[in-house]
């Protein structure tokens, strides 16, 4: 059952609008007895104000209005007591939302730390702009965790995980959002120049850190694998090629998309790291695509590929398969990979 203190947690400001609404029937109640009084309802609104606000200017009185009566002073004396009561209710209502606001801010950010500093193996995400957002949903539909880091105040409430507000250029806060024990860093900075610094900061922290850098143009893609991108990144160029094949290839061009973005299509692509016990043995003796019934497109090795690799085709130390099934065929290609598949 919610309690009145779970309310006012959600709503810190419902004892604000309690007390405004107080405050205004207060004037309301008012400006009512001052005109039964004998006052016009312009100067009983205007007596009711100048009382609660406690000014101290003279009452007002009037043609067969007597400030003097005792009805005169007791309604006074009632607007005084209600109308102050209520404004201070309001007003002390007000400081106590600010308060707490702050409060429940810092105790999450720090609630948020702890959590962070219990990852491993994450995505760090530099740079929450539609780049940025388009890289978490993909990420986290990997069932990867992602920390977002980024300078906008309303991380919040536009991020859906973890996230870490600060320039992400500093040292500081890339710690803080566990680069060192992260698997990978995104930047998708808007400036070429605060990528590049990025770079070589997060290689400086983790040397083993894969880096996928964004390049805005073509003179910043050098500079970033220079700085220890592992992959660069020109959103304009992949987003023209795209089009291209559209264009001419549109069939090839949806499977692809279907393949790689549609959580609900049947295959994905995919990829298997070849375990160090699979080095030396042949993609069939190895047991992972035919364990998985899984097609093997190729093996990534020493920065190409082996296309449409052959059965007898030898695995080596660094081998990744790159694999085409279902997300089932896939988990499970990946434990054969291991050996953890009894």
């Amino acid at each position: 059952m919610e309690t009145w203190s779970d309310e006012h947690e959600a709503n810190p400001w419902r004892r604000v609008q309690s007390g405004a609404m107080l405050l205004g029937a207060v004037i309301v109640a008012g400006s009512v007895a001052y005109t039964v009084i004998g006052l016009t309802p312009f100067d009983a609104l205007y007596q009711t104000v100048l009382t609660v606000s406690t000014v101290g200017y003279r009452e007002i009185g009037g043609p067969g209005v007597d400030v003097e009566s005792a009805a005169y002073k007791l309604v006074t004396l009632l607007v005084i007591l209600l109308g102050v009561g209520a404004a201070f209710f309001t007003l002390g209502g007000a400081i106590e939302a600010l308060v707490e606001m702050r409060i429940n801010g810092t105790r999450g950010r720090h609630r948020m730390q702890r959590d962070i500093d219990q990852l491993q193996g994450h995505v760090v995400v530099c740079g929450w702009g539609q780049v940025g957002q388009a890289i978490c949903r993909e990420v986290a539909g990997l069932d990867s965790e992602v920390v977002v880091v980024d300078r906008r105040h309303d991380l919040a409430d536009v991020v859906p995980g973890y996230w870490v507000m600060g320039e992400a250029t500093d040292d500081d806060v890339l710690r803080c959002a566990g680069i060192e024990r992260a698997a990978a860093l995104v930047v998708a900075l808007d400036t070429d120049a605060d990528n590049v610094y990025v770079t070589l900061s997060g290689r400086a922290l983790n040397p083993a850190l894969v880096i996928v850098a964004r390049a805005n143009s073509e003179l910043a893609e050098e500079k970033l694998s220079r700085a220890g991108a592992n992959h660069v990144v020109n959103p304009h160029l992949i987003g023209g090629s795209r089009m291209a094949v559209l264009a001419l290839n549109s069939a090839v061009a949806e499977y692809v998309s279907k393949v790689l973005h549609d959580d609900h299509y049947e295959v994905r692509l995919g990829e298997v790291p070849v375990h160090r016990r699979l080095v030396g043995q042949s993609l069939e003796h190895s047991g992972v695509s035919t364990g998985a019934e899984i097609v093997v497109l190729a093996i990534a090795r020493n920065g190409s590929f082996v296309h449409n690799p052959g059965r007898d085709e030898v695995l080596q130390e660094g081998d990744v398969l790159v694999t085409l099934g279902t997300n089932d065929q896939q988990a499970l290609a990946r434990r054969l990979a291991e050996g953890t598949v009894s």
